[in-house]
């Protein structure tokens, strides 16, 4: 039986493994690393999470790096901010022994500056996100011409998020002689095409079956305005030729609204709510049953009655308020042994109630790309020859037909004849996203990114543009509620006297309070904790049109009497 000793690892390496607490290697790192020392070269290994590889590949890269060279030789790319995290971890306890061994997580959503001050000390190792590392390149803070390999970890993920520009862009920038090791869980053709493109004569490693997933659910966001939440919808149907989704709204309005506009705009598609008749709802619920429909627009309610198994996609529109709802949701996909995906559309006021969710559902959300037009178009176009590819063909009844076919199209050329057929089904998507405009909303403010330059004091409003954020509180003036309730409140509640709180709205029935970025978390998840919150007022992001002319404006309580702080 096969151990780490027999592998040709290293001393240092195979001291750090022992202290790990590593005994007999998994399968697919006793395929890969062996093959990797005797002979560097481009590798393909095929595996499930959680079966090993970031030591499959960290082992022997480590095994290579040269540690007296103070430069990058190592880039790993990976889809998630919490996976390029673990993955440093993994890779600073293989190196405890490799004191000169450096290693930086270069990734969104935390301190630029700080990570330009360890990109400059060209660590030998950079494991990042493909955004922020290309982010890095265009700002011409990265020096590739000494990297010897680039790992790409997850690359299916990383591809169905979106960042098939990125990596590519990342690829091209690196030196000609270097080798390039991709692991994925399963081999769609964008993955083969990363393969054929950018891989020489790769040795395929694998463990378990080709294009097999694990049967669980991945969760991941777009960020994007309010007002492009809609095409945000039609982009993610776009890009998935093959879905069949459920599409949860909050409203029945809203619900009967986008799946009108749905089915105007061509998708095959249909709204389930309770203001259906029992004929309507029952006539929906068997049509999407059968895959007559590929998405059903629904409000929680209306779709609980729905049982469906084979569901590609569970999708957002809306947020729920409670996080039970959205684990009710994403539940509906991955089931009988398949993969599932759970997105949301958001704006970036509700980034506190997804990192809520996060919590409850244990794990922490992909920040995923909306598509772009290019992007869409090139997977529709693949998805029809991937049609035409596979279609049966009924030899029996069209060969009849064939002499006066091949008659008509005759005049014309092979690559005439491919260019119409394509050009057929093609033209519409074309024609729609010519010039589409990017959708993405960056990640900016909030805790991750916010650097502290001295602390306005309280209600002080004249340094805080982009650094408070609005929430709406249950309680108004009809509660006996003026300023110092509030705040009171709030410091009770988070069991802290540091949330730094801005101006204050009061109404008849409700307030509006702005709350440093910093601080927005803590409030908003204190107040949902009910251990917390044993008054059980409620306390979420306001919506950003809200604000106490708007009120006034539209005659809501309270918005005559507004009292400003």
């Amino acid at each position: 039986m096969t151990n780490f000793q027999d592998l040709g690892l290293r001393h240092e390496l195979l001291r750090a493994v022992e202290a790990l607490g590593f005994n007999e290697p998994m399968p697919i790192q006793a395929e890969v690393i062996p093959a990797l020392i005797a002979q560097p070269s481009d590798l393909v290994g095929l595996a499930q999470t959680g079966t090993g590889k970031t030591a499959a590949f960290g082992l022997p890269v480590l095994h290579h790096i040269n540690p007296y060279l103070q430069q990058t030789q190592a880039v790993v790319l990976c889809p998630t901010r919490e996976l390029c995290l673990q993955i440093t971890r993994d890779l600073s306890n293989f190196a405890k022994f490799m004191p000169q061994i450096s290693i930086t997580p270069v990734y969104g959503g935390a301190s630029i500056e700080k990570q330009l001050r360890e990109l400059a000390r060209q660590p030998h190792i950079i494991v990042a996100t493909p955004g922020r590392l290309n982010d890095m390149i265009r700002r011409g803070k990265t020096n590739f011409g000494n990297v010897q390999w680039v790992v790409l970890d997850e690359a299916d993920e990383m591809l169905d998020m979106g960042f098939q520009e990125d990596v590519d862009t990342i690829l091209q920038t690196m030196p000609e002689e270097h080798h390039t090791l991709l692991f994925s869980a399963t081999m769609p053709e964008e993955v083969e095409a990363i393969l054929n493109k950018y891989m020489q004569n790769p040795a395929m490693k694998s463990v378990g079956k080709r294009n097999t997933g694990t049967a669980n659910v991945k969760h991941m966001y777009y960020m994007v305005q309010a007002r492009d939440r809609y095409a945000a919808l039609k982009r993610v149907a776009d890009f998935n030729p093959a879905i069949y989704a459920i599409v949860f709204c909050r409203t029945r309005a809203e619900t009967q609204e986008i799946a009108d506009n749905l089915i105007r705009d061509g998708y095959n598609a249909d709204a389930l709510h309770g203001d259906l008749s029992q004929a309507q709802r029952d006539h929906v619920m068997n049509r999407f049953r059968q895959g007559t429909l590929q998405m059903l627009v629904a409000t929680d309610v209306a779709a609980r009655g729905l049982d469906v198994n084979n569901l590609t996609h569970v999708i957002n529109y809306n947020l729920p308020d409670e996080p039970e709802v959205y684990i009710h949701r994403s539940g509906r996909t991955g089931r009988a042994d398949k993969t599932g995906i759970c997105i949301s559309i958001i704006h970036t006021k509700e980034k506190s109630k997804l990192r809520i969710i996060e919590r409850k559902v244990g794990r922490e959300f992909a920040l995923a790309k909306v598509p772009t037009g290019v992007q869409v178009c090139e997977k529709q176009l693949f998805h029809h020859i991937d049609r035409m590819e596979k279609v049966e063909v009924n030899h029996e009844e069209i060969d009849a037909f064939l002499p006066v076919i091949f008659r008509k199209l005759e005049w014309m050329s092979r690559e005439d004849i491919i260019r119409r057929f394509v050009s057929l089904e093609f033209n519409r998507f074309l024609e729609y996203y010519r010039n589409a405009p990017d959708l993405n909303v960056e990640e900016r403010g909030g805790e991750r990114e916010y650097r502290d330059k001295g602390r306005p004091a309280r209600g002080d409003r004249s340094d805080d543009k982009g650094r408070f954020t609005r929430l709406f509180v249950s309680l108004g003036k009809r509660d006996g509620t003026g300023p110092h309730n509030i705040i009171g409140l709030i410091n009770e509640v988070t069991r802290s006297r540091d949330v730094n709180i801005g101006r204050i709205d009061i109404m008849e029935n409700f307030s509006f309070v702005d709350i440093d970025n910093r601080h927005v978390d803590l409030v908003v998840e204190s107040f949902a904790n009910k251990q917390r919150n044993r008054s059980g007022v409620r306390v979420n992001p306001a919506d950003p049109k809200d604000g106490p002319k708007t009120l006034a404006r539209s005659g809501k309580p309270g918005g005559k009497k507004t009292r400003r702080f």
